[in-house]
This record gives C-alpha cells, structure tokens and sequence, in this order.
C-alpha cells in the first residue's frame, strides 16, 4: 500500500498519542472525523498500522538508567539470541544494524549497578562474542 502525505500526518499524531479522539485527531490534521476514521481504518485493514502500545513517561522510570547496548553475535546464533534477548524485559527493543556490530538493544534499569548486571547477562548469551554500551545522557525527542 502506498502511503500518501496525509498518511504521514495522521500516523506522525497517532504516534505522539494513539489515544488521541477522532475528533482531536481530524481538528489538529484540519480534516472531518470521517476522513480520520476511514483513513485509520484503511491503515490498519491494509496492516500499515500494526498495532498500538504503551509509552510510559519519563517521571514513571526517573532516575532509571537507559543504554544503547551494541552486540556483536557469532555466525549462525543470531535466531537463538534474538530470543534470549526478548525474554529480558529490560531490553526495551532491538534492532539488527550494519557495521562492526550486529545488533543493538535498548537497556533499561533502575541504576548503575543493575545496568552493569544487564550487560554481562547479555554478554553471558551463547552467541554473543562481544558488547559494547553507551549510556544515554538524554532524549532530544522521540516519536
């Protein structure tokens, strides 16, 4: 399916608040609320809009400690460790990247501490050769 500019619009809200009203939704994109309903139809019938989820506020973790955690796999066991990876609730996502390394997680913990045991869990992984982390300093924004 292709994706107009309007599409663009209507997912770039949905993504600031998917629960945001129709109504809101179509005064803020200056469109009727059928338009918005049928257009948020369309997009989740044709599988554009997968499927919505929680972003939990800043003041729900402060103080939480946030790391991108790059990963460097041994050939053949990246199936085994994606699944080792998603079993840990603190690895917030992961992405397959290009580079010197394979893969990179999000990790979130509540300190230091807890963020250091993370990464040698992960590091622990059969499959995993190598980590590398940054922590994050601070969120310029997000969508």
């Amino acid at each position: 399916m292709k994706i107009t500019p309007a599409d663009q619009q209507l997912l770039s809200v949905l993504r600031e608040n998917a629960r945001a009203s129709t109504a809101e939704i179509a005064r803020r994109l200056r469109l009727s609320r059928t338009t918005v309903q049928s257009r948020i139809e369309r997009l989740e019938r044709s599988g554009v809009i997968a499927g919505y989820t929680v972003r939990v506020h800043d003041q729900a973790e402060r103080g939480h400690i946030r790391a991108h955690i790059m990963i460097t796999v041994l050939p053949k066991q990246m199936p085994a460790v994606v699944d080792a990876l998603r079993a840990m609730p603190e690895v917030r996502s992961l992405h397959s990247v290009s580079g010197p390394f394979d893969l990179v997680a999000l990790g979130v913990a509540p300190g230091v501490g807890e963020m250091d045991e993370l990464t040698d869990r992960i590091g622990a992984i059969d499959g995993v050769e190598r980590t590398t982390s940054s922590i994050i300093l601070s969120a310029k924004f997000e969508r």
